[in-house]
């Protein structure tokens, strides 16, 4: 009888042993859900913050885009002095996309990146991104707002240069193989 109670005392405590080891587990998961969380909610508030500073980026960007084409229209704001461009090489798809861009402008005062989707099979956003690159690289595209609505211009003197000096190298076969 008395080893029963040995046994049952001894068992008692090896139970107790393994909930308080529990317990201790279960603690510290407690503890590292809680410090994910507040990760996580940090994450999330540095996300909005740099998605409102890139709206504000966005918008201050349209901005200057809009004085710079007013100076160049309204008040007649060219220098007669001749442009020195520089221009990075570009990819196949950038200058399909100028091409378009170029020849578009014939027949068009300004160019929306729906009508160069339609003419490349890329999407909007794709198209929007190339003319990023492109003018990244220092190609000349003016942008206008109508109603939030982007429209592209290539900048007079560049697009005369480019047709007598075809300073992008722009070859017959980059319109075929791009179709």
């Amino acid at each position: 009888m008395i080893t029963q109670k040995r046994e049952l005392s001894s068992n008692d405590n090896s139970i107790y042993r393994i909930k308080r080891f529990i317990d201790e587990v279960n603690e510290q998961f407690e503890d590292h859900l809680q410090a994910i969380n507040e990760n996580t909610n940090e994450i999330e508030s540095n996300y909005e913050l740099l998605s409102d500073l890139n709206n504000k980026i966005d918008k201050i960007s349209e901005r200057l885009e809009k004085i710079e084409l007013f100076l160049h229209e309204k008040a007649n704001f060219n220098l007669e002095e001749k442009q020195e461009f520089s221009i990075e090489p570009l990819t196949k798809r950038e200058k399909e996309v100028f091409l378009i861009l170029y020849t578009l402008e014939e027949t068009k005062d300004y160019v929306t990146y729906l009508d160069i989707a339609k003419r490349t099979g890329l999407t909007e956003d794709l198209v929007s991104s190339y003319i990023k690159s492109l003018i990244d690289k220092d190609i000349p595209i003016l942008k206008k707002y109508i109603n939030g609505k982007a429209h592209l211009r290539l900048n007079a003197a560049f697009k005369t240069l480019q047709a007598k000096e075809n300073i992008l190298q722009i070859e017959q076969r980059t319109i075929i193989t791009s179709f």
